[in-house]
């Protein structure tokens, strides 16, 4: 899994160029240091409400009802029942068979917790958390429910791939139904140094597409970061009109898009599941970025998207910094949700 920026992205040989990233921002070891704070910080809610049944998991007297008490703390921080069960159930077995101290007995469970929000393709091999930029130009599309962050991420994302890997982005204002949005997208490629192609209030999103495309391939833009409406999940004309857009892209270039993000509030919990299964049915998503862990006692949600739907979380978003928002790590993810370090 991704543990920073450099990890995520895949950049074609030679198309990198040097990175423009302020020196105080671009402090590999104190950007994780003070990232990692943030996450344990963010995931303080999820964490106490995991505290009981992970404690009760590390008493001495390991007793059935431990096990299910930790099953069921899992549960309510929105790990999922699967996922639960097999966690505690591994816990259970391995105490059975070594002796283990209370620290290498929550060492275990990091490892665990980790393993599932990895997650695993079809064949058993690990999910894929990096972001392909190799395709010229590579085409990316935001999608999701209002209010999840799509554009704030869009906007964080072609700030970091223009200056920390050299790539000249351009934006494409896809949410051509809400002016704030257009302006939220301006006020970042302004930001960011990167330019942005718009449309007329209500004007059709899968023109705006394609006429990003089409100057992208003109004047030879690396990557292309497309937003678009909020949507509800359910709201089967809105999917299709996002369907469409897909297709645009795909006949305005092989592969278009590259990838598909979705964006998810980790405080829906389970709802995030079938969110995530009806864009994935009608856009393909490649990827999750999972926001606003800032103050959820849902952060478990990770695992479970992981596991279920078999879609790696690339991203996510602790706060509304443009530090907060960060390439995921299970490990670092793990280890947040069960210590945190100091409180």
């Amino acid at each position: 899994m991704a543990r920073d920026w450099d990890d995520l992205f895949l950049v074609a040989r030679g198309r990198r160029a040097a990175s423009t990233v302020p020196d105080d921002v671009d402090d590999p070891e104190g950007r994780r240091a003070g990232g990692l704070a943030r996450l344990r910080a963010s995931l303080r809610a999820t964490r106490q409400a995991l505290g009981t049944g992970v404690a009760a998991g590390f008493s001495k007297t390991l007793a059935d009802h431990d096990w299910e008490a930790l099953e069921e703390s899992l549960i309510l921080a929105d790990v999922g029942a699967p996922a639960a069960a097999e966690i505690s159930e591994s816990l259970e077995a391995t105490v059975r068979r070594e002796r283990l101290d209370s620290d290498a007995l929550r060492a275990r469970l990091v490892e665990l917790l980790a393993e599932q929000a990895r997650g695993r393709d079809q064949d058993g091999q690990p999910l894929q958390a990096t972001i392909d930029l190799r395709p010229q130009p590579t085409v990316m599309l935001m999608v999701g429910v209002n209010g999840t962050g799509k554009t704030t991420t869009l906007g964080k994302l072609a700030w970091q791939i223009q200056h920390r890997l050299g790539l000249r982005v351009l934006l494409a204002a896809g949410d051509t139904f809400r002016a704030a949005a257009t302006e939220q997208l301006e006020g970042w490629a302004e930001r960011a140094g990167c330019e942005i192609v718009t449309g007329a209030a209500g004007a059709d999103p899968g023109a705006v597409a394609f006429e990003a495309v089409v100057r992208a391939r003109a004047e030879a833009f690396d990557v292309v970061l497309v937003d678009t409406a909020g949507r509800l999940h359910n709201q089967e004309p809105l999917m299709a009109e996002l369907a469409k857009v897909r297709r645009v892209l795909a006949g305005q270039l092989d592969g278009a898009p590259h990838e598909t993000l979705l964006s998810l509030d980790a405080s829906t919990g389970q709802n995030g599941l079938r969110q995530a299964e009806a864009f994935a049915a009608a856009v393909a998503v490649n990827g999750i970025v999972l926001t606003k862990l800032d103050g959820s006692a849902k952060g478990g949600i990770a695992l479970s998207i992981a596991r279920e739907l078999r879609i790696p979380v690339k991203l996510i978003g602790i706060g509304e910094q443009l530090e907060d928002l960060r390439p995921f790590d299970a490990v670092e993810y793990a280890d947040a949700l069960i210590d945190g370090g100091a409180e």
